[in-house]
């Protein structure tokens, strides 16, 4: 290196200050492709003021990157301010021209089910599992469980005592709404339980179209079916069937309408 001169020696500090870079970027990538599906911790470093995309610092094994929280992926309603530290759920890690690009979410039914994973010790040990989550972010979450063993309650398992576990993860979301629901393996078992809080009479399950006809009582109609029909479009999404409902006086109407108009189908036929 003695005989180096001047181009040579800046060649070769060029070579190795690359190399030590691919090295860090490699570092970071391993790292954090390791904990997508993850809950991260971060910190808002600042907010783009014309797409509204927020930009956060977050580690993980030591590692320092940058997140993108994309303004689709942020809670509608909830504002973010520079500093500001809040728990994202890593969707995936991109690797781009400029470097790593990691993509974080606010939005994601995983948030939730990570959240309850800290919590809920018996969700940790898989003695309680979550089933299915639908979740309408800012608004409302249903969340099916089911235990592994008779002598624990699922649902109350995730609410904890005094509903401090549930409260817990509440906070974290900012006053999101959450139904935890017991999951069944009967379809029409779980449809009832997946329009909670309201009362269901009975269920008619099609088994080919994968669809069901839900009967309430007159005064649960709305409160089954829900503010612009949002508890009913989670169900559906929670249970993945099709739901249609029906108020018990709906249902009446119609068995007399048929009855009524099969005496005059005979007479036809005669």
């Amino acid at each position: 290196t003695k005989s180096f001169g001047r181009i040579a020696a800046q060649t070769a500090k060029q070579v190795i200050i690359q190399g030590i870079r691919e090295a860090e970027r490699g570092m970071v990538i391993s790292e954090f492709e390791s904990k997508e599906h993850e809950i991260l911790n971060g910190v808002v470093a600042r907010i783009d003021p014309r797409s509204g995309t927020a930009y956060l610092d977050v580690v993980s094994g030591g590692e320092k990157s940058e997140a993108v929280l994309a303004a689709s992926e942020q809670v509608r309603g909830e504002v973010l301010t520079e500093g500001q530290r809040l728990k994202v759920y890593l969707i995936e890690v991109r690797r781009g021209t400029r470097g790593v690009q990691v993509i974080v979410s606010r939005t994601h039914p995983g948030l939730v089910k990570r959240l309850f994973e800290l919590e809920v010790p018996e969700i940790q040990s898989g003695i309680v599992q979550i089933k299915s989550i639908s979740r309408e972010a800012g608004s409302r979450t249903k969340m099916a469980v089911h235990s592994t063993d008779p002598m624990i309650d699922p649902v109350g398992s995730c609410v904890g005592p005094r509903g401090q576990r549930v409260d817990r993860v509440v906070t974290e979301l900012r006053g999101e709404k959450i139904d935890i629901i017991k999951w069944s393996a009967d379809p029409a078992e779980f449809v009832a339980n997946a329009l909670n809080p309201a009362h269901v009479v009975n269920v008619f399950v099609n088994e080919q179209e994968k669809a069901c006809r839900v009967v309430v009582p007159d005064n649960q109609l709305s409160l089954a079916i829900g503010k612009e029909g949002q508890n009913a479009r989670l169900a559906a999404r929670l249970s993945g069937w099709k739901i249609d409902i029906k108020s018990q006086s709906q249902i009446d109407e119609q068995v007399e309408a048929e009855a009524a108009e099969a005496p005059s189908a005979e007479g036809d036929a005669e």
